[in-house]
């Protein structure tokens, strides 16, 4: 599902948080077996909440990303901790300066992929297990998400949508593919699962009685973490505004996030009120501009419905 796999990095950290095994203000370096450190500001801590809100002046280095930590038809990825000590630490074989925005942390909005998977192996550093692991347990397994899993080897391959690119008008298909910094986006579940993991986030940290998170962390997770006092320089809050890893969309009309990789585009957002909530994916990326102006309209469709529903204006079929 892309990048809505980073709402699952958000509910672990607030776990975390009430265990007391992390705080969000702290510097990361205190929770990681290696030091990172911006070198245009090596002074300034880093924290999970810039990570979270992507003000962390951690990048995605471009080509590399796209072209280095994909793996497809069962080529094996790196081990996450391994690949992000090499990334972030000076003489490490994928180190350089390019890895960071020369902005001090907070100070400048950058979405990054990479730092994300920095917060996500932060839990497992912290946890002792593996991420995939770790929400299996906490989140999948309380909730009822049978079809939900990290690696190929966790789910029914039988059930797993075939993925397609539109290029040079026509389909082409997607082959299968893991990625190295699998927390930023290498959760597989369906639109069923997901919901159950959505309802309990808009229901205050509950789904049929069983608990996830406490309200007060469910709702500060979900609270939007800018203010014109405290913001990056270039962050327009009349456009725009960060939860911990959850995000403001349609100039803040909506809160949830999306996803965008290889072969797939999804969306799960509500209303600011949380009565309002729609979830779409779509096996094919959104590569023309044709596609992505048929794919909100059936998303601003679905709103539309879910507001008339409330009405009680249509019935269920």
């Amino acid at each position: 599902v892309g990048s809505i796999a980073k709402t699952m990095i958000g509910v672990s950290l607030m776990q975390l948080v009430e265990d007391n095994k992390i705080s969000l203000d702290e510097d990361i370096n205190k929770y990681l077996p290696f030091k990172v450190n911006n070198p245009y500001f090596p002074n300034e801590i880093i924290t999970l909440r810039h990570i979270a809100t992507h003000s962390s002046s951690l990048a995605d280095r471009d080509p590399f990303y796209t072209d280095s930590l994909f793996h497809f038809n069962g080529e094996k990825t790196k081990p996450l901790g391994d690949f992000l000590f090499n990334y972030f630490t000076v003489g490490g074989k994928y180190y350089s300066e390019s890895n960071f925005y020369n902005a001090k942390p907070g100070d400048y909005w950058e979405y990054s992929n990479i730092a994300a998977a920095l917060a996500g192996y932060i839990v497992e550093v912290q946890t002792g297990k593996n991420l995939n692991v770790y929400t299996r347990e906490k989140i999948f397994v309380p909730l009822g998400m049978k079809k939900s899993g990290w690696f190929l080897s966790e789910i029914n391959r039988n059930n797993h949508a075939q993925l397609y690119r539109f290029k040079n008008n026509s389909l082409t298909k997607v082959g299968l593919y893991e990625c190295t910094t699998y927390p930023d986006g290498g959760l597989r579940t369906s639109v069923q699962d997901l919901s159950r993991f959505y309802l309990a986030l808009l229901n205050g940290g509950i789904f049929k009685k069983k608990r996830i998170l406490l309200k007060s962390s469910s709702d500060q997770m979900q609270a939007f973490q800018f203010s014109e006092s405290q913001k990056p320089v270039n962050i327009n809050l009349e456009e725009k505004n960060e939860a911990l890893f959850w995000r403001s969309k349609k100039n803040i009309t909506l809160i949830g996030h999306g996803g965008t990789d290889f072969g797939l585009k999804t969306e799960m957002n509500s209303l600011l009120t949380k009565d309002i909530a729609v979830i779409l994916f779509t096996n094919t990326e959104l590569t023309n501009r044709d596609l992505a102006i048929a794919y909100y309209a059936i998303y601003d469709y679905l709103f539309e419905y879910g507001k008339q529903f409330k009405r009680n204006k249509i019935k269920i079929k």
